[in-house]
C-alpha cells in the first residue's frame, strides 16, 4: 500500500517508542502482566517529554451517532501515535487486526503493537500506518 509520509514528529514519537520499549524489556526483561508494560512505557515516553494518555476509549461514529462501546487504547502518544502492548506466548491476529481498526477510527496515521513476552523484543515489536 502507498501511505503518505509521516510527519517529522510522528516518525520522533515512533522511535521514542521503540526506543523505550528496548529500555523496559532490557531491564525488567519478558513475562509480566501487560499493565506493568503499560505503566513503564508511559513513565519512559513522560521522561522524553512525551504526553501520554491511558485507555482511552474510542467511540464508533456511525450515521451521525457515536457510540461508546468499550473500545480502548493502550496508550496514546501526544495525540498522534497509537500503542497497543501485549504479553502473550503467540500473537493472534485478531490484534493486528484491532490495531489497524484503531488507526481507522481515529484517522490517525502511526500505530504499534508490541508484545513484551518474546525473548528478543525487537521480535515483537509492530508498527501500523493507516
Amino acid at each position: 500500500m502507498n501511505y503518505p509520509d509521516l510527519s517529522e514528529t510522528e516518525e520522533r514519537i515512533g522511535k521514542a517508542i521503540v526506543n523505550a520499549a528496548f529500555i523496559i524489556h532490557k531491564t525488567i526483561g519478558p513475562g509480566l502482566l501487560e499493565k506493568v508494560y503499560e505503566v513503564c512505557l508511559t513513565h519512559e515516553l513522560t521522561k522524553t517529554g512525551l504526553n501520554v494518555k491511558r485507555q482511552v476509549v474510542i467511540p464508533i461514529v456511525y450515521d451521525g451517532i457515536s457510540f461508546e462501546e468499550g473500545m480502548r487504547l493502550d496508550l496514546l502518544v501526544n495525540d498522534i501515535v497509537i500503542v497497543e502492548i501485549k504479553s502473550v506466548d503467540l500473537m493472534n491476529p485478531v490484534w493486528k487486526a484491532q490495531i489497524i481498526s484503531y488507526l481507522k477510527l481515529t484517522g490517525l496515521s502511526l500505530g504499534y503493537l508490541i508484545n513484551f513476552n518474546v525473548p528478543l523484543i525487537k521480535d515483537g515489536i509492530n508498527r501500523f500506518r493507516n
